[in-house]
């Protein structure tokens, strides 16, 4: 009953909807229009945000959909392009908003994913945990692997920028379990990357050689490629390996992919100079340097700092006072990016140069102790977001199975009498129809053309009849048999259900058609009928027509000529769109119907009962209908009924 009483909602949402004029060449021709407009590349940015502007002004005319979702998803990319943050960040907000009313598990996963990432890049790493585990969790619930893997490696790299390296390792491993897609191994060697680097933090020197060389190994990206690479040969030189890091960094800068990128190529250079430097200790004062400059054009301060680093180091035994400034610069730099442990481990070098520096110890034993605090509420914090996380679900599931065993022991306490219950009221329906079917049968007796109608009787008649006795016969019996043999309760009441359908469906086909003030709705809800989700319906100018000025036989007649028509779309077109317009004329009432389904020949159509049945039904009220089809090209038909 809830069932039916959705679908009837829903119809009654799409028709209200056709009424506003929100129909299918608005949509496509304005809004679709616009959106893909800006959707082009090779135009400016501030054009392609005029157009996703109008499309949403547009689009908010109307009732919340899932193509207003769609419009405030691409408003948000836009401005992203435009680095316009702010706006982005306020259209992700709003795309959440919207989508939770529309219960969108899809957007609200998008919308969550981006919000993640502001706060990301603006490094509210608690704010954008919670987000990306919220986007995991709306990705689950339609069942979408590479997204809940994707979220899942975002998670682990957020966890190990803030030194939660044990919490990083489970969650990649469990990313893992998601990222077994052909089109998510770009993802899968950075989950081992990501991995590798996670035992290297942890000082698992072979594990973390062992998933660089996993993620080079199945990584089809000759860019990713090289950086796990780099990666590798950091791992080298950690384990004291410089030949084989030195191998390795030595093909990496001398590639033009490399070359040609020069954050990764300073990068590569510097860890090929520390490599070399400590094998021999030669003087590579130069390669440095190089690498340095590089970093300082680029303005990448992050790699300024492991130039600093290293150029501390090689000082440090060469010339005190230069390790002391370029490790000050370490510092420096380490506050202003806020990487306190950056600055921690520059004073740890410090304290070697100048052991009576109080302040220095001080400031190191504060920076430690401050960051363990730090690194424990945050491995609580993420810990506590994944224990809410797991208890939610479990309580989903708890609730989902109490509901299913009260439905169980509901279903069988109604047993014994919904078989009865339904039997009877099978009986009386079908009791019910064949009344009706010989009061229409008697009153379209007495119309015009009484040879073409009675034939038209007679044809219908014996179609009833056929299906009385072939299908609910049948099915009656069947019935009978399963309650004798006892057999299984589901498969009884599947027939009662298909039994009580077909004469529900068979009471509507026959029963009399109301011709009074709610024709036109009656009307209107019939061609609802026959169609689905895949199935959309648009009609036109039904408001402007003056029912009333029809009589009621003519009323019939068009109710079951486009009865016929729907019928025949449903079961032979595999049309996805009908369109019927209704025009009053000074002489006539004209309806136009078409749809976009596979069409017929005019041999099948000639071979149609149905079809010439509707053409004697509109010439016995002395109107015309004129069929147009090709096959292949849909399904026309022109309909001219006096007024």
């Amino acid at each position: 009953m809830l069932k039916r009483l959705l679908f009837l909602f829903i119809m009654m949402i799409l028709f209200i909807r056709c009424n506003n004029h929100k129909s299918f060449n608005l949509i496509d021709n304005d809004i679709l229009s616009l959106v893909e407009s800006s959707k082009n590349r090779n135009i400016e940015l501030n054009n392609q945000i005029e157009f996703i502007n109008k499309a949403y002004k547009l689009v908010n005319k109307y009732p919340l959909d899932s193509l207003t979702l769609e419009i405030i998803s691409h408003k948000s990319t836009v401005h992203y392009n435009f680095k316009q943050i702010d706006s982005a960040f306020y259209y992700d907000k709003l795309l959440l908003q919207k989508s939770q009313i529309l219960n969108s598990s899809y957007f609200m996963g998008k919308a969550s994913l981006r919000i993640g990432y502001y706060f990301k890049s603006h490094q509210v790493y608690d704010s954008a945990y919670y987000y990306y585990n919220r986007s995991k969790n709306y990705f689950q619930k339609i069942k979408d692997s590479s997204q809940i893997g994707r979220r899942l490696l975002v998670m682990a790299q957020i966890q190990q920028d803030q030194n939660d390296y044990f919490g990083s390792k489970e969650t990649i491993t469990e990313a893992l379990e998601y990222l077994r897609s052909q089109k998510d191994i770009k993802y899968r060697a950075s989950s081992y990357n990501a991995l590798a680097t996670n035992h290297r933090k942890l000082l698992n020197k072979s594990d973390a050689i062992k998933y660089y060389r996993k993620a080079i190994e199945i990584t089809s990206s000759k860019k990713d490629k090289l950086i796990y690479e780099n990666n590798l040969a950091t791992a080298f030189i950690d384990n004291k390996d410089f030949d084989k890091a030195i191998n390795l960094l030595k093909s990496n800068v001398i590639d033009s992919l490399f070359q040609n990128n020069s954050k990764e190529y300073a990068r590569s250079l510097d860890n090929l100079t520390y490599a070399k430097w400590l094998k021999t200790g030669n003087n590579l004062e130069y390669q440095f340097f190089k690498a340095l400059n590089i970093r300082k054009k680029n303005n990448e301060k992050r790699g300024q700092i492991a130039s600093y680093t290293h150029l501390g180091e090689y000082y440090s035994k060469k010339n005190p006072r230069k390790a002391i400034a370029y490790f000050d610069s370490v510092i420096r730099l380490s506050k202003t990016l806020k990487i306190p442990r950056a600055e921690k481990d520059a004073i740890k070098y410090l304290i070697k140069l100048e052991p009576t520096n109080i302040k220095l110890r001080d400031r190191y034993v504060f920076l430690q102790d401050s960051l363990y605090a730090q690194e424990l509420k945050v491995k609580t914090q993420f810990a506590k977001y994944k224990y809410d996380d797991k208890q939610k679900q479990e309580s989903i599931l708890r609730l989902q199975k109490e509901t299913a065993e009260k439905d169980l022991a509901y279903t069988k306490e109604r047993y014994s009498k919904i078989v009865y219950l339904s039997a009877f009221i099978i009986a009386c329906l079908i009791t019910v129809s064949v009344s009706y079917f010989y009061k229409k049968r008697a009153e379209f007796l007495k119309q015009e053309n009484k040879l073409e109608i009675v034939k038209t009787i007679y044809k219908t008649e014996a179609e009833l009849s056929r299906r009385l006795h072939d299908d609910f016969g049948a099915k009656i019996n069947h019935s009978m048999l399963l309650v004798q043999n006892n057999t299984d309760k589901s498969k009884l009441l599947d027939t009662l259900d298909e039994l009580y359908n077909q004469s529900r469906d068979f009471s509507r086909e026959i029963n009399e058609i109301e011709t009074g003030s709610n024709y036109k709705n009656e009307l209107l809800e019939m061609l609802s009928a026959y169609t689905s989700t895949k199935i959309k319906l648009y009609t036109a100018g039904s408001k402007e027509v003056d029912w009333t000025t029809l009589n009621a036989l003519n009323k019939t007649v068009l109710y079951k000529v486009l009865r016929e028509l729907m019928l025949n779309m449903a079961k032979y077109s595999n049309a996805t769109a009908v369109k019927i317009t209704f025009k009053k004329t000074l002489d006539s009432l004209q309806i136009n119907y078409s749809d976009n389904g596979v069409g017929a020949s005019e041999m099948a159509m000639n071979n149609k009962n149905g079809l010439k049945n509707t053409e004697k039904r509109i010439q016995a009220i002395r109107g015309t209908i004129i069929f147009d089809t090709k096959k292949g090209k849909g399904f026309k038909a022109e309909i001219k009924i006096p007024n």
